[in-house]
């Protein structure tokens, strides 16, 4: 269950066509429950929501009839849903549509923003979770709507700004960090156990022997059951292991190192296909993000 944190923050968006209100901290004792039906009794099509919270904190799984575009300015957020994971570092946002059960998690210290969208307010919304990355300009619209009058005129400053919120969110990037879940248990099982214990030099044929299956047959079953090849989900795999660590300060080699890659350089590569930036710059992208909303 998730730990009420005295020092929540949120801002939700009420009267005319958009709306969001000055962050405030949550009342000491307040639920994500009593967040949650405040997000569902404010009107407009967009809510603008900070919130801070402690390493390791986790808000139990739950769900609201808007779709929510979440950003950590500082931290890395874990989103999880019945069929997998998503990791949102820094410089990075998750979209995640309307009323998908969903639970996350937080390592380090972070710092989040989250815009709720209506459905249908604007078309051309995503209607699957993704990681995207976010622009320059997405990320200071981001900022500045949880700063937002409660009450504006839809042609103001503000209604400007959240209008604009809505036509951006399509045009934001994709990015490979999720990490997909099979349906069958002995192959989540396993999963799981590389998950605790990741090594990018596991092979096809060693998790195919302990299914009792020939290469071919569990390749075509891995790729049905995640929709990925084998190859693509351990590199995913290796990404979720590796954030938590880089944003407790650990030196990029010696992630590198524990995670199997024969050099610095090669786990680099990998890191900034799947990312768009190399791990040495992962923490320092942030902070530029953290300070502006100070």
């Amino acid at each position: 269950m998730a730990r009420d944190i005295p020092g929540h923050q949120a801002a939700a968006g009420q009267g005319n066509a958009s709306g969001a209100a000055d962050a405030k901290p949550a009342a000491p004792g307040e639920t994500h429950d009593r967040i949650i039906e405040s997000l569902e009794r404010a009107r407009g099509p967009v809510i603008a929501k900070a919130s801070e919270y402690p390493d390791g904190y986790v808000v139990r799984p739950h769900r609201h009839s808007r779709a929510q575009l979440i950003y950590a300015l500082a931290g890395v957020v874990t989103v999880s849903t019945a069929t997998g994971s998503w990791m949102v570092p820094p410089d990075h946002a998750l979209w995640v549509p309307a009323e998908l059960e969903h639970s996350v998690t937080a390592s380090g210290q972070v710092s989040m923003r989250s815009i709720y969208v209506t459905p249908g307010a604007v078309s051309e919304l995503p209607r699957e979770t993704r990681v995207v990355g976010l622009t320059d300009l997405m990320r200071s619209l981001m900022l500045e709507a949880v700063r937002l009058p409660q009450s504006y005129e839809a042609a103001s400053r503000a209604g400007l700004i959240m209008a604009l919120i809505l036509e951006e969110i399509p045009n934001l990037p994709e990015r490979p960090l999720g990490l997909p879940f099979p349906a069958d248990p002995r192959l989540a099982n396993l999963c799981r156990i590389f998950l605790a214990d990741p090594a990018v030099g596991a092979t096809i044929d060693d998790w195919a022997g302990t299914l009792a299956m020939s290469r071919r047959s569990f390749t075509r079953f891995f790729r049905a059951e995640t929709g990925v090849s084998l190859s693509a989900w351990r590199q995913q795999a290796c990404i979720f292991a590796a954030l938590p660590r880089l944003a407790g300060g650990e030196q990029v080699t010696s992630v590198a190192l524990d995670l199997g890659y024969d050099s610095t350089a090669a786990f680099t590569t990998m890191f900034k296909r799947m990312t768009g930036i190399v791990p040495s710059r992962y923490l320092r992208a942030g902070a530029p993000a953290l300070q502006a909303a100070e």
